[in-house]
């Protein structure tokens, strides 16, 4: 594979930044990617969500006292709601000039995990979400400080429950086991009494808020530290801890550049990231410059969201049905805004289960024959079955190039890697006699691609 489309797919979601990265270098395209600002206004399907506690309290009573059918009504607009949530983000993903963004807040939102199916109010999601946008490439402390404390976060886990007398353990317990230093650095005291500073956080108007009545007002010991901690104390603590750097910086490793990272890089980035108050932005152009002297390839297999929207793109697919997007990715078990447990979305090998693989085939199958996936998704307020109906391809090819030059570009682009064999199958398919000028030369290149989709090393960077 060509190494400004490699990393297109590695900092973005399809081939559309290879020409750019090979042109303006891929320092230049980092920091263009850094100072790229998106659009942080709220979209319209969401300003007519409840925003305040009182708001949601006046809708559920209307809720709570309409008929059936205006309850039914309601409730699908809070379905429809929410799905206008993934197509809006997926619509930035897609568009972005410079996506490098949405793949990072594709990233927190994988480490910061809250899930709408629990949570339950769209703008509590949507806020969670701005969270991530705007400190995506900031400093992780303030980013920890300020996620933990969102209302989406306090509801996922549970510390809307959490009270003086009734203590509950879960946001303490995964501030300290998923989000920041990691299995074997702190102890289960230290989330007893994490708990304990935590007791009270719960719901808030714009943000989660301490509520006198439900707080835990005494000392704590805390990772070695003594006093009377809130939420921002513990975090200040977290970061003093030796192990600190590195959990993220090899989540940050595996997501972008490898699905197993050599341990050295672990400590060597992580040491960096300390050094440098843990900000983002020096750490990702450190590890992204450094990997693409290297030119590292077949390092990490695609997640579905990558693979949908480089094949979507590769095939120029008109009309693009996000919703069918969305159920192809729900079926490959990477629903947005709604990861599968806390832990995320485990990655790596996970992605090519047999029936992964399948699903994948099947996909490339009906896109490449110029029809629309047959998924379920969402529709006029209802769940329901999308028909297989056609739609306009157009695989960018060489219409004056020899078959061999054809095949060798398509590799290019699509393969981290050609075999002997797969060489040879795609000779079979494209054979010598090949004429691009022909009436059926565009359906055998088709063909070909289609081929090279369902390669294992189409699923690999």
């Amino acid at each position: 594979m060509h190494i400004a489309h490699l990393w297109s797919l590695r900092l973005g979601f399809s081939s559309k930044q290879a020409a750019t990265i090979e042109q303006m270098g891929l320092k230049s395209f980092l920091q263009r990617s850094f100072n790229h600002q998106t659009d942080t206004s709220i979209p319209d399907f969401i300003q007519d969500e409840p925003h305040t506690l009182a708001e949601l309290k006046e809708v559920r009573e209307k809720i709570k006292d309409a008929d059936e059918k205006e309850k039914k009504k309601m409730l699908k607009k809070q379905i429809m709601n929410h799905q206008e949530l993934k197509k809006w983000w997926l619509d930035q993903m897609i568009n972005e000039a410079f996506p490098l963004r949405e793949k990072m807040i594709v990233f927190w939102h994988n480490h910061f995990v809250s899930s709408a199916q629990k949570v339950k109010v769209n703008y509590w999601i949507f806020q969670h979400h701005q969270v991530l946008r705007a400190h995506a490439f900031g400093n992780f402390k303030t980013l920890t400080k300020k996620i933990i404390q969102t209302n989406a976060m306090v509801r996922y886990l549970d510390n809307v429950d959490n009270k003086v007398g009734a203590i509950n353990e879960n946001l303490s317990r995964e501030l300290l086991e998923l989000f920041t230093l990691g299995i074997g650095n702190y102890t289960e005291q230290d989330i007893k009494e994490g708990a304990k500073a935590l007791a009270g956080l719960n719901l808030g108007e714009t943000s989660a808020e301490y509520r006198k009545r439900q707080e835990v007002n005494e000392s704590i010991t805390y990772l070695g530290k003594k006093g009377g901690f809130k939420a921002d104390d513990l975090v200040d603590i977290i970061f003093e801890q030796p192990a600190i750097p590195y959990l993220i910086t090899r989540k940050i490793l595996q997501w972008f550049l490898y699905d197993q990272p050599d341990e050295t890089l672990v400590k060597t980035y992580g040491d960096y990231f300390r050094s440098q108050n843990f900000e983002i932005q020096p750490l990702l152009t450190k590890m992204f410059t450094e990997a693409y002297e290297k030119n590292i390839s077949g390092t990490k297999i695609k997640d579905p969201l990558l693979y949908i929207l480089q094949l979507t793109d590769a095939l120029q697919v008109k009309p693009l049905q996000k919703e069918v997007v969305l159920g192809f990715l729900r079926q490959q078990g990477m629903d947005l805004f709604n990861p599968p447990n806390v832990k995320g979305w485990i990655g790596g090998n996970a992605w090519l289960s047999s029936q992964v693989y399948l699903q994948r085939n099947k996909a490339s199958d009906l896109l490449c024959s110029g029809k629309s996936l047959r998924l379920k998704g969402i529709k006029n307020d209802d769940e329901v079955e999308f028909e297989i109906s056609p739609i306009d391809i157009s695989l960018d090819w060489n219409h004056q190039a020899k078959p061999n030059e054809i095949i060798r570009d398509l590799a290019d682009r699509f393969l981290f890697q050609t075999s002997e064999e797969i060489q040879k199958d795609m000779e079979q398919i494209l054979k010598y006699d090949f004429d691009p000028k022909s009436e059926n030369a565009e359906a055998s290149v088709l063909r070909l691609f289609n081929y090279i989709t369902k390669t294992p090393e189409f699923q690999i960077l």
